[in-house]
C-alpha cells in the first residue's frame, strides 16, 4: 500500500509512536535513568500542546510535499480532542504526527531527526 493511500487516522497512529521513540531514545541518551522521570519528561514532549509548539518551529523549515502531508494530517476531520488541548492544538498534533509517519515510512531518518532538534531542542 502506498502512503498517499493510507488514512490520516493510521499515519497519525505511526507518527504518535514514531515521535514518542524519538523522545524516549533522546532523553536515555541524555543520561537520565529513573523510569519514573523519564516517563514524566517524556510526556512534556508527546502531549498535544508541546507538538503544537513544535509545529510552529518547524514550518519555515519544511518542503512543500512536507507541508502536503502536515496539512492532509491537520486538515482531517477528527472527533475527539484531549483535555489538556484545543481542537486546533490538536489538530496541529495530528499533522506533525502525519508527516512523521511519511518521513518514517519513506526511510528520511536524517530529515526526521533534523525536524525533531529544531522543533524540540527548546523544551
Amino acid at each position: 500500500m502506498q502512503i498517499n493511500e493510507m488514512s490520516p487516522s493510521a499515519l497519525a497512529y505511526l507518527g504518535d509512536s514514531v515521535l514518542e521513540l524519538m523522545t524516549r531514545t533522546m532523553l536515555v541518551r541524555s543520561g537520565v535513568a529513573d523510569a519514573g522521570k523519564l516517563n514524566k519528561l517524556a510526556l512534556d514532549y508527546v502531549k498535544a500542546t508541546a507538538q503544537c509548539d513544535a509545529v510552529d518551529k518547524m514550518m519555515e523549515h519544511l518542503s512543500e510535499e512536507e507541508v502536503y502531508w502536515y496539512k492532509r494530517g491537520r486538515n482531517h476531520s477528527t472527533s475527539s480532542a484531549p483535555k489538556s488541548a484545543s481542537t486546533g492544538q490538536y489538530r496541529k498534533a495530528t499533522g506533525l504526527e502525519v508527516l512523521f509517519a511519511c518521513l518514517y515510512l519513506n526511510g528520511q531518518t536524517e530529515r526526521m531527526q533534523e525536524l525533531y532538534d529544531i522543533g524540540f531542542k527548546q523544551i
